[in-house]
């Protein structure tokens, strides 16, 4: 097959969406399609990637970080696409590339697959605080609701979000399909050569955190547990990795709890290198993020060895529930933090947890991942061929 992606977001930009589009392109590419993303310049001098075009983008005001693609100048591509005879266009991302993709597939008469990734009801007001909570919710629904029914199917990362979406009235197919990883990728980590680095002795008990610092994904709640978590056990230390527009915010948050020798910050690491590293210099991996379509960072953590301590709500219940190698706690600092403590504790349970980790996720491999999104494709390539086929007939006849 011949696909074409368009998203708003991509590397250099890391967060979960980059990272699932980069793994189900390069599943796909190693089983023989070709797969053309259409993705926003950065302005980052880097190698030119193959089968990859960049668009001239400007800078998002609320979001320094994104990049808001030239609708003109992708659009100046479409007889150019043309020529490339795609069999199908797969859009992740709500902004400039869902509405380029649904001009695409009517110029090039193609399905239009979308991923339903990030659950913006949950995100809008951290970015627009000035207006009320539920006017915003009711929007972000309505907006998504009438994106999904332009497409001719829905891709959703779990289960929750199908429920969702069709509480939305959301009216086209939606399945799902989770993104997968590469397990054996995550095993290759060396964490004490990660702590030398950064100063951490082998001492201490290492809880980590692996997102972009974002409000919505409630890091505040991490830092209140650590907080608690340090009176009994003196010797730990919460390690995040990434960056976002709420890092100052944690920082400043951070000072106020005295937590200044018990929190370090390392930004974005390289996802081949150093974050594997990372992964598998930690004791435990939490995570309360209480917004996640799936959640991809659990898995990543569990396929290094790491066991997960995690909120399950919303897409993370897909990977928590009846999930070996992760304990399930409250949105509550309390039970969280008194979770941890006796984990920290309890040298068995560790071990025992961090003994089903890889097993656990290797459920989640990229290439079945990859495989199921392609039977996706076929399916939706042959639903749109009958439709064309009917619809000539209905021409004929009339």
């Amino acid at each position: 097959m011949r696909i074409l992606m368009i998203s708003d977001v991509y590397f250099p930009r890391i967060n979960g969406v980059s990272t699932s589009i980069q793994t189900f392109r390069g599943e796909m590419q190693k089983l023989g399609h070709e797969v053309t993303l259409i993705a926003p310049d950065y302005g980052t001098d880097s190698t030119p990637e193959l089968d990859t075009i960049r668009i001239p983008a400007r800078k998002v005001i609320l979001d320094p970080e994104d990049r808001m693609m030239s609708m003109s100048a992708l659009m100046k591509l479409k007889d150019q696409l043309h020529t490339q005879n795609f069999d199908l266009i797969h859009v992740h991302t709500p902004f400039v590339a869902h509405y380029a993709g649904v001009k695409l597939s009517r110029f090039l008469n193609l399905p239009l697959v979308i991923t339903y990734h990030t659950l913006f009801e949950e995100y809008l007001y951290h970015y627009i605080p000035f207006v009320p909570r539920l006017p915003l919710k009711k929007l972000a629904r309505s907006f998504s609701r009438a994106q999904c029914n332009q497409a001719d199917t829905v891709v959703a990362p779990s289960s929750i979000i199908v429920k969702l979406l069709k509480d939305y009235g959301v009216e086209q197919p939606i399945e799902v399909i989770p993104t997968g990883i590469h397990c054996d990728q995550f095993s290759k980590g060396n964490g004490a050569a990660f702590r030398e680095k950064h100063g951490i002795s082998n001492h201490r008990k290492v809880l980590l955190n692996v997102s972009r610092i974002a409000f919505e994904k409630n890091i505040g709640l991490l830092l209140e547990v650590v907080e608690r978590v340090r009176h009994k056990i003196p010797e730990v230390c919460l390690l995040i990795a990434g960056e976002g527009p709420a890092r100052k915010a944690c920082m400043r948050r951070a000072e106020e709890l005295d937590l200044q020798d018990s929190i370090i910050f390392v930004g974005y690491l390289d996802r081949d290198t150093e974050l594997l590293d990372c992964y598998s210099s930690a004791d435990f991996f939490v995570f309360s993020s209480q917004t996640e379509t799936q959640g991809l960072v659990l898995l990543e953590a569990m396929a290094a060895g790491t066991p997960v301590v995690s909120v399950a709500a919303m897409g993370t219940r897909d990977i928590l529930i009846d999930c070996a190698g992760a304990q399930i706690v409250e949105n509550d600092v309390d039970q969280f933090s008194n979770s941890l403590i006796e984990l920290l504790q309890d040298e068995a349970a560790q071990q025992r947890l961090r003994m089903a980790c890889r097993s656990s996720a290797a459920r989640w491999d990229s290439q079945e991942m990859a495989e199921k999104m392609l039977r996706h494709y076929r399916s939706v390539i042959n639903d749109s061929a009958v439709s064309q086929e009917a619809a000539v007939k209905t021409d004929i006849s009339v």
